[in-house]
């Protein structure tokens, strides 16, 4: 690769960057407000529920990337990474545009949830098409030896696009009342991407093709059938299987460091949204250079050390991590956490999980009530199994709050006695210290950054030196369509899937720091495994 294109195509890569931070902007924008979208598309279940439910149409999108990656690569392995670039920002950007303007679960029933699930699912399969282009187009443009720096500011994008919609959302925020926000101003953001959609395809359009690329086509040597070639060659298909359990992992602690840490602190902590998301852009800020400072890093001692580590080391923290963050965040639930843990006293045969996903259930055991509320009120409690028959009770440090059995209550009749129960049991909550939302006063700041930019690190680990590995792995000639599957079936469904999974466990368990053990999990066996089958990808000639 000569001089003179590593000179002149630095404007065009850094162009590939900014379109890219753009459409992650679009992606992300659903996740910071998918408590608002619950009360406005998922109204129709219970709160625990509808909370489940929208992370399950945030992960609609992730579930068809692989099928995007399969369509897009292809095409970007045979029309080239240019054009495939322009038709999944188009996509992208109108479908989230129109996310603003539907209308809500009050106005037009089951039809606002089906038409917001649509809008992902053509999100998620114009995303399938993206990194894999992406990150090929800025490889083959780097220097010799450079490649790790170059592709990590790719990396960087996703977390610039996370910066910018926590952007958006707060300057929204401050422009009107809470109330205001939460009825139609969590719409503005949405809206406000059409212009970022015409920024990014102005840029886009001025992109050239790749070199590597344009050397292929004139020779002749592009994959006729992309698809066979990169997944019936026994050989290669090894090659996408490894790949896939390393994105895997790094999926897993990329979307907990980030997307699980948002939602954790605001909905579990429950500090005010502005403040969650000020905290989270100010660690982001400080942390995102370390995705370019390990993506160079790679260069110089390789892809492999440095992504196991930060596997290892996510895999060793993050609990303790997400303890410190309760107690600098919401020190008043810690305290009491510790001083009057909650039990709930049940018999087994009384309780049922708290996931209804028709809407139908109506949660009137007695271990039901009790943990329906705990639930709704994002208060972590263990289970002391009862004997059998028995009523349920709730003991908030050494008082007990008995709750009733409402099976034989006429609904009208249960309304009440449920209604004046909630009364009673959060005035014992109260009298225990539980605070109904973190004081915004009391939040130790400093202490959430800090814990936010470590975190970060972690992802820059990972996330930094990856696109390097993933282009390296594989021939220009399947580049697009090999490296897009693994990336997108370990980032679409182990990380996609990871804040409905790991808000599932909470609910189901009570603990709130149960979720964890699913990103745990799935880094230590991407440790293991990647220790024993990856090899070392640093060198590789991508030409």
């Amino acid at each position: 690769m000569s001089t003179q294109v590593k000179r002149n195509d630095l404007l065009v890569i850094a162009g590939s960057s900014v379109g890219t931070v753009f459409e992650w902007y679009d992606f992300f924008l659903y996740g910071s407000l998918a408590i608002y979208l619950t009360r406005h598309f998922f109204s129709g279940v219970n709160e625990t529920t509808g909370f489940i439910f929208a992370l399950l149409a945030f992960a609609a999108g992730f579930l068809v990337r692989p099928f995007g990656a399969l369509v897009f690569g292809r095409l970007g392995d045979i029309w080239g990474r240019k054009n495939t670039f322009l038709v999944t920002m188009l996509l992208m950007g109108a479908s989230t545009f129109l996310v603003g303007l539907i209308p809500s679960y009050a106005q037009i029933g089951v039809l606002a949830p089906l038409i917001l699930v649509t809008f992902r699912l053509i999100q998620g399969l114009a995303l399938g098409g993206q990194y894999g282009g992406a990150a090929t187009y800025v490889a083959e443009h780097a220097p010799k030896g450079r490649l790790g720096f170059y592709t990590s500011w790719i990396q960087t994008c996703a977390t610039l696009g996370l910066f910018l919609s926590l952007v958006v959302i707060l300057v929204t925020r401050t422009q009107m009342s809470t109330d205001d926000f939460a009825d139609w101003g969590w719409r503005i953001p949405f809206l406000v991407s059409a212009v970022l959609l015409l920024l990014s395809l102005f840029i886009r359009q001025k992109l050239g093709e790749s070199p590597v690329f344009k050397k292929m086509h004139a020779e002749g040597k592009t994959s006729k059938s992309p698809l066979t070639e990169a997944f019936t060659n026994k050989a290669n298909l090894r090659i996408v299987l490894v790949a896939m359990i390393i994105v895997a992992g790094q999926a897993v602690v990329w979307y907990t460091c980030q997307f699980y840490a948002l939602f954790f602190i605001e909905r579990v902590l429950k500090v005010e949204g502005a403040l969650t998301n000020e905290l989270v852009v100010a660690g982001l800020l400080i942390g995102t250079p370390f995705l370019v400072l390990f993506g160079w890093l790679s260069d110089k001692i390789g892809r492999k050390p440095i992504i196991l580590a930060g596997f290892l080391l996510a895999a060793l923290t993050l609990n303790p991590l997400f303890h410190a963050l309760t107690q600098a965040a919401n020190p008043a639930l810690a305290e009491a956490t510790a001083r009057a843990p909650i039990t709930v006293i049940a018999d087994p045969a009384d309780c049922s999980v708290q996931f209804d996903p028709v809407g139908s259930t109506v949660f009137n055991r007695s271990c039901d009530i009790a943990k329906s509320y705990l639930a709704k009120a994002g208060l972590p409690y263990e289970n002391e199994t009862g004997a059998a028959g028995t009523t349920a009770q709730i003991r908030i440090g050494t008082a007990i709050v008995e709750t009733f059995h409402g099976r034989e209550l006429s609904k009208a009749d249960f309304a009440a006695q449920k209604k004046a129960w909630d009364t009673k049991t959060a005035a014992a909550l109260a009298d225990a210290g539980y605070p109904a939302a973190a004081d915004s006063a009391k939040v130790n700041k400093l202490m959430v950054i800090a814990i936010m930019a470590v975190m970060m690190v972690y992802s820059g680990m990972v996330y930094g030196p990856l696109a390097a590995m993933l282009v390296e792995m594989f021939p220009a000639k399947i580049r697009y369509t090999s490296m897009s599957l693994p990336y997108h079936i370990g980032n679409g469904w182990f990380g996609g899937l990871l804040p409905t999974i790991s808000f599932a466990m909470v609910a189901a368990t009570g603990d709130m720091f149960y979720g964890l053990w699913y990103p745990i999990g799935v880094a230590a066996i991407a440790l293991v495994l990647g220790i024993v089958l990856l090899r070392e990808t640093k060198g590789n000639s991508i030409d």
